[in-house]
């Protein structure tokens, strides 16, 4: 048994003690986001934060997370409230077969959440180690700058004194 915070929610999963965090999200968990992609690290498309840290779970030992936090691009947002990234990568079509898509999503913003203006160059180093075979390289660093000016962006007042973000 295996004890961390699953996207800000205490979870307990009953997985043997060599099984990869991976196997952990996708089986006992329930989850879909993180895929296997390579098993060796070399794709991204396991890629998760742990600790706010992108991290491959395909080869991490799901009980190297006891005790820590685990958070996957269902933790980014919801269908009633998805995150800025989510929005802008659907406004930027940044997506063709999706396959990377999650891990990618982990990975910026992993960065948004340390650099809100993050240059080009950081953005491309960020999601370097993601293997995107779709070519959709270009319309996902507009979407992660549309995204980091989006969470920059004061909140546009409404009629009523409240606030919406843009």
């Amino acid at each position: 048994m295996v004890e961390f915070s699953l996207n800000g929610v205490p979870v307990a999963l009953d997985v043997p003690p060599e099984a990869s965090l991976l196997h952990a999200l996708r089986g006992p968990a329930g989850l879909s986001s993180p895929r296997f992609g390579c098993g060796s690290e070399q794709c991204g498309s396991c890629m998760v934060l742990l600790d706010g840290v992108p991290t491959c779970a395909c080869t991490l030992a799901a009980a190297a997370c006891a005790g820590r936090a685990v958070e996957t691009v269902e933790g980014l947002g919801t269908p009633e409230a998805p995150h800025p990234l989510q929005l802008a990568f659907l406004a930027e079509q940044a997506g063709q077969c999706g396959y990377c898509l999650s891990g990618i999503l982990v990975s910026a913003a992993a960065l948004l959440a340390r650099d809100r203006a993050p240059e080009e160059d950081a953005i491309r180093a960020a999601l370097e180690p993601h293997l995107c075979r779709c070519g959709s390289h270009n319309r996902i660093i507009r979407a992660v700058q549309r995204a980091a000016r989006e969470m920059r962006a004061p909140p546009a007042a409404t009629a009523t004194g409240g606030t919406v973000r843009r």
